[in-house]
């Protein structure tokens, strides 16, 4: 599929129900889901203000997959590839938001962590971190935001210091469409979310209003999200005008995954089948979760668990002002203190 095809396919008309068997199904969805690749990519490569069409074409082709996914069964596409997720976010992203909390200029940044973020685990540490987080979780009934819904959303606030605790938390559930009813919903072994949570709910695409503030309070405080690729991919394709607000530059993303990765040690001398950067895990040694206590994989207590742990490890680190300076003070002495002793020996 080309460009130009895949152009032609979003702007067809689609019957609703008129696949049925499954051959039919299956290709229909593959075909949509490449489409979807190849919009988005022509979409962001263009030249600010010069995109072949709106972005609302790729989020309408999107919406009108999701029924061909129900119909032909979600349990059925758990391990299918999953073309429209992101598995990181860009490097320049990376950059900027370690910019952001350290109120510095990207560049100056970017020169320590080089164009491809190779060493951006030096610049996390070379200044001091502050400024007012956005943390946000979501829960889905997919990994690929092409075919699945959002349920459940978990939003809070905090400022990056050493005794801060989140505030102004909020959390959401989302309707989904009556086939779940009896077939239940997807990743309830998860996130534990049944029919009962969903039920009567506005279905986020729906949803004006939760659509709008979220979109504002992404332009007010920088995104924080452990494994913020996911977030930003459903986000994309769900939240109308977001992608068009990252495209501008109005949306920060920090992703206290890549936090972790980067200046946690611990994460250098763990297997890697042990999933050390995990969030549960992380919080598991910078005790932000006690031993037999397990991450809920609910929004808002999701939310709560990352920013502490965050906290915790900017703390460990010595990032908040005036650490640092204390941390050199005490050495200091000691060395001071361990050279009088020397002397008198």
């Amino acid at each position: 599929m080309n460009l130009a095809q895949a152009i032609e396919l979003a702007n067809a008309f689609a019957l609703p129900g008129f696949l049925v068997d499954d051959a039919s199904l299956d290709d229909e969805r593959r075909k949509n889901e490449e489409a979807i690749s190849l919009l988005s990519a022509a979409w962001w490569e263009a030249p600010a203000g010069s995109e072949p069409f709106s972005f609302d074409l790729v989020r309408q082709l999107a919406d009108r997959n999701r029924p061909t996914c129900d119909s032909y069964g979600a349990d059925r596409l758990r391990d299918a590839p999953t073309p429209n997720l992101q598995r990181s976010l860009p490097a320049h992203d990376l950059i900027r938001g370690v910019a952001w909390m350290q109120n510095r200029p990207v560049e100056d940044v970017a020169k320590t962590a080089g164009p491809d973020a190779r060493d951006l685990n030096m610049a996390y540490v070379e200044a001091p971190v502050g400024g007012t987080v956005c943390g946000f979780d979501i829960e889905t009934t997919t990994r690929d935001p092409s075919r699945g819904y959002i349920i459940n959303m978990g939003i809070a606030f905090m400022d990056l210091t050493p005794t801060a605790s989140p505030h102004d938390g909020h959390t959401a559930y989302f309707g989904l469409p009556p086939i779940y009813e009896d077939a239940g919903v997807p990743l309830t072994e998860i996130h534990h979310i049944t029919w009962a949570d969903v039920k009567g709910k506005k279905p986020f695409r729906s949803d004006r209003r939760a659509q709008e503030a979220l979109l504002a309070a992404f332009k007010t405080y920088p995104l924080m999200a452990h494994n913020a690729s996911f977030e930003d991919s459903w986000l994309q394709l769900h939240l109308d005008g977001y992608a068009e607000a990252r495209k501008a530059g109005e949306v920060v993303l920090i992703d206290s995954r890549d936090i972790c990765r980067r200046i946690d040690p611990d994460v250098r001398s763990l297997p890697r089948e042990s999933a050390p950067a995990a969030l549960e895990h992380w919080a598991k040694r910078r005790g932000t979760l006690k031993a037999g206590e397990s991450e809920v994989h609910l929004g808002l207590d999701d939310v709560f668990l990352m920013l502490s742990t965050v906290q915790a490890e900017f703390t460990e680190r010595n990032l908040f002002p005036g650490q640092r300076e204390e941390a050199e003070r005490k050495a200091a002495a000691k060395a001071r203190k361990t050279g009088s002793k020397r002397k008198k020996a």
